[in-house]
């Protein structure tokens, strides 16, 4: 009896071991997410082990999530446009490096989309964001407070700016969340939510950027819209609740409201960034195809814009640019660093991101963390589309935690539908009662038994059988819409 025991031993270990490192992965996934806003060197690190566990247990168990897919196609060719526009920068000097900014989110987005995560690993994936992000605020609100530093922002992401781009992502998140599941969670949690959703919000305001307190407004109407127009609800209570806050804001005038008033007094509501937008098109006019090279912006110097002129045949104004490190905006900037070949790729990037959204929409029946995660990429797409207007959007921190959301939400969206259906209660079925004679010669039936009614069950399953081949034809959108619950449901 000894030999098997040792030999079904052997044959667990490996499964054993397998099963451990599974759970190794998630952990350093949380870990990243949590660490995202707070620390540069262990997020750096979380990234590399991630990325190495998922790799070492998809080969082990040799599933890398299915199929090739579309948004693998345009994942693959949005991460290589960054090599290839530094294979012909305009002005080499820290291209490469630059490139693997691209590649640092795009393979979280790729990783998170094939990896098959369950509804409790995704789960604890949000509240990883979350409570990262609201740590690392309230150490920037203490440090503020103690007079260790004159603006608030998270420590880990940088300049107020990118750090307001963050928080107003990661507030768009627990709004969705909250508001989905409102009805089924305590006293207690909706407490808990709502004030950690205003600290949010007030620390948006105290970050003083108006780009990001505008787009976090316009982004929380319009998922809130989502879902009561998903709900079959009015938007009356959303309208009044829109026009209260900014009524509030405008008695109140916190100091995002003064700063903007002060520098509309002295005309400099874009503050120079027109002039920089100008030395932006500038340099993609002379690199027209693959711009300068990622992270080469600040390498514009006013001697190259004067010889760019120059060999145009133009006459350059040093008073009408002005210099930076980026464009301050999203496209300006991807098209000075990139070109049009990498703007191209964006734009269908953000495109595609869209049509996840749009073509599956929830249902008010869906799970909560349907609507966190639809909420959270829908938000993290409208954030740095208006954003990106005015800053640079969609890079290093803020990239990292819209992808981890983008890709929560794709994963979910390619679930079998038993997987996301919400759980229904079936009522025990009461035993058939057959009518007597007396009721069958009262209440004659409509369709007589025989050929007809045959043929009348031949049809309908003729029709059924085209319903499923229809849905076996659009497996996606067979798969998404039990998950997203009917319209009113």
């Amino acid at each position: 009896m000894n030999p098997p025991a040792r030999t079904e031993t052997a044959a667990t270990d490996p499964n054993r071991l397998a099963t451990h490192l599974i759970r190794l992965e998630h952990l350093v996934l949380y870990a990243f997410a949590f660490v995202l806003p707070l620390f540069e060197v262990p997020k750096n690190l979380l990234w590399l082990i991630y990325v190495g566990l998922w790799f070492s247990n998809r080969l082990r168990s040799r599933d890398f999530g299915g199929p090739w897919r579309g948004w693998d196609t345009l994942i693959a060719a949005w991460i290589t446009s960054g090599y290839v526009v530094a294979a012909f920068a305009g002005i080499p000097n820290q291209e490469w490096a630059g490139a693997n900014d691209i590649l640092r989110y795009g393979l979280i987005l790729w990783l998170l989309t094939r990896a098959g995560y369950s509804s409790q690993v995704l789960t604890r994936l949000l509240g990883a964001i979350v409570a990262g992000t609201a740590i690392t605020l309230a150490w920037g609100a203490i440090g503020m407070a103690m007079g260790e530093r004159s603006r608030l922002g998270l420590r880990s992401v940088g300049h107020v700016n990118h750090s307001a781009i963050y928080l107003a992502i990661v507030f768009g998140l627990v709004l969705s969340w909250l508001r989905a599941s409102w009805r089924q969670i305590s006293v207690g949690t909706r407490v808990s939510a709502s004030l950690l959703g205003t600290a949010m919000a007030l620390g948006l305001f105290v970050m003083e950027s108006r780009a990001a307190v505008g787009a976090a407004f316009v982004a929380a109407l319009v998922i809130l819209a989502v879902y009561a127009l998903r709900a079959r609800h009015s938007l009356h209570k959303v309208m009044i609740g829109a026009t209260v806050l900014v009524a509030l804001v405008l008695a109140l005038r916190p100091e995002v409201i003064v700063k903007n008033e002060a520098l509309l007094k002295r005309d400099l509501f874009l503050a120079h960034r027109d002039a920089v937008w100008r030395t932006g098109l500038e340099a993609w006019r002379a690199n027209p195809w693959f711009g300068v090279g990622m992270k080469n912006h600040g390498r514009i110097s006013y001697e190259k814009l004067e010889a760019w002129a120059e060999k145009r045949g133009e006459k350059f104004d040093r008073s009408s640019v002005a210099l930076s490190s980026h464009a301050h905006s999203l496209y300006v900037n991807t098209l000075a660093e990139r070109g049009a070949y990498g703007l191209g790729v964006l734009l269908a990037v953000l495109a595609a991101w869209f049509w996840s959204l749009a073509r599956a929409l929830p249902g008010a029946a869906a799970p909560p963390l349907v609507w966190a995660y639809w909420g959270g990429a829908a938000y993290a797409w409208l954030i740095a589309l208006i954003v990106g207007l005015a800053n640079t959007t969609l890079h290093s921190e803020h990239a990292l935690v819209s992808m981890l959301l983008l890709g929560g939400w794709l994963s979910l969206a390619r679930r079998p539908p038993t997987l996301h259906a919400p759980p229904t209660l079936r009522r025990p079925c009461a035993p058939e009662r057959r009518p007597d004679r007396s009721a069958r010669a009262a209440h004659p039936p409509h369709q007589p038994a025989g050929r007809g009614g045959r043929r009348r069950g031949l049809h309908a399953l003729v029709h059924a059988r085209a319903g499923a081949g229809r849905r076996a034809r659009h497996p996606v959108r067979a798969s998404v819409q039990p998950l997203l619950g009917r319209p009113g449901g």
